[in-house]
């Protein structure tokens, strides 16, 4: 059956009550990951039925219809999203979309696990840059933080990405007491390596075991410990996403903060996240969502899908309610971030 979605008009562009335009979707394909992360997820989770989870065509034709409304950049996330049977035909398929002016870019977030026998198979599909979630390079810190022993899987990962001619930008969650100190050797590796970091402040997002508050480093704290080993200049950078970058003198690599809690940036967001479920979250930090999957799923999903993304829109706030208040994080929502999607 031919493809249509070159053949028609494009809809009215996703705008919100404040005038911002979305145009980046971030697309969770599972909630399942093989690692633990304790910032990210409980140690026992329950993984959602099968029957709940949209499949791989559900997943594309909501992408059309993202893409359809001026969706421009796609981030595949999870969960982990490499564990998800059968990806790469979802990735295929959106890079022949990039191949065609459709999209912009698609691109992902992983732990990095997958990518040893992955990697070369995603630049093949299309996607060109990643991001890896990596927040030390102990072996066992690592495993206290992701409950799990892939170190050397997953820096194999890297190299196997590298070498696959893939952008590989490292993700790393700052916590105190846990990789605070180390984060200043993990900045020199990546530069080393020739790899763009991104820090990002711990966020209350689901119940996990340790008190948040007990891990929660600024990132305001820690930038002048940066600032004492390297010449750093705020940059003009901009991936589509939260983080503003600093360039680092005397490198090609950039710096970037992700300061939901010490840096509000949410005057400008251009993006909504859909969870695997096909629920569609208009802010990280809140718990309003609309379910995508009904309309999908309904007898005319066409005019279902247009009336629940445009009730999306009615309801996008204008900034999250995270914070600190008197040394606690408020503002906490009930969902883990692997459920909402990284």
């Amino acid at each position: 059956m031919p493809d249509s979605h070159d053949h028609m008009p494009q809809t009215k562009a996703l705008t919100d009550t404040f005038g911002r335009q979305i145009n980046y979707l971030r697309l969770s394909v599972t909630d399942r990951c093989d690692l633990r992360c304790r910032y990210c997820m409980a140690e026992d989770m329950v993984f959602l039925p099968k029957a709940d989870v949209l499949t791989l065509e559900e997943l594309y034709d909501l992408s059309k219809a993202f893409m359809d409304r001026g969706v421009r950049r796609i981030r595949l996330t999870g969960g982990e999203p490499l564990v998800r049977k059968g990806i790469l035909s979802l990735i295929e398929r959106l890079g022949d979309d990039v191949d065609r002016g459709l999209l912009d870019e698609v691109t992902l977030t992983t732990n990095g696990t997958q990518l040893p026998h992955m990697a070369a198979d995603l630049y093949k599909a299309g996607v060109r840059r990643i991001n890896v979630s990596l927040d030390t390079l102990k072996p066992d810190l690592f495993e206290e933080i992701s409950r799990r022993n892939k170190l050397a899987q997953v820096l194999e990962g890297i190299r196997a990405a590298k070498a696959a001619g893939l952008e590989v930008k490292i993700n790393t969650v700052a916590l105190k007491g846990m990789n605070d100190g180390e984060i200043p050797d993990l900045m020199a590796w990546c530069l080393a390596e020739g790899l763009d970091l991104t820090l990002i402040e711990t966020m209350p997002l689901g119940e996990i075991d340790d008190a948040r508050e007990d891990r929660y480093l600024p990132l305001t704290a820690l930038l002048p410990t940066l600032q004492d080993r390297w010449t750093l200049t705020p940059s003009g950078h901009r991936t589509g996403g939260p983080a503003r970058y600093f360039s680092v003198k005397g490198h090609a690599n950039r710096l970037g903060l992700i300061t939901p809690l010490t840096g509000n940036f949410c005057d400008g967001c251009n993006r909504v996240r859909v969870t695997c479920t096909g629920r569609i979250y208009m802010c990280l930090g809140q718990d309003d969502h609309v379910d995508l999957r009904a309309a999908l799923r309904s007898d005319d999903p066409e005019a279902e899908l247009e009336a629940a993304l445009g009730k999306a829109m009615l309801e996008k706030p204008k900034g999250h309610d995270f914070a600190m208040q008197n040394d606690r994080m408020v503002g906490t929502v009930g969902r883990h971030m692997s459920q909402t999607g990284g």
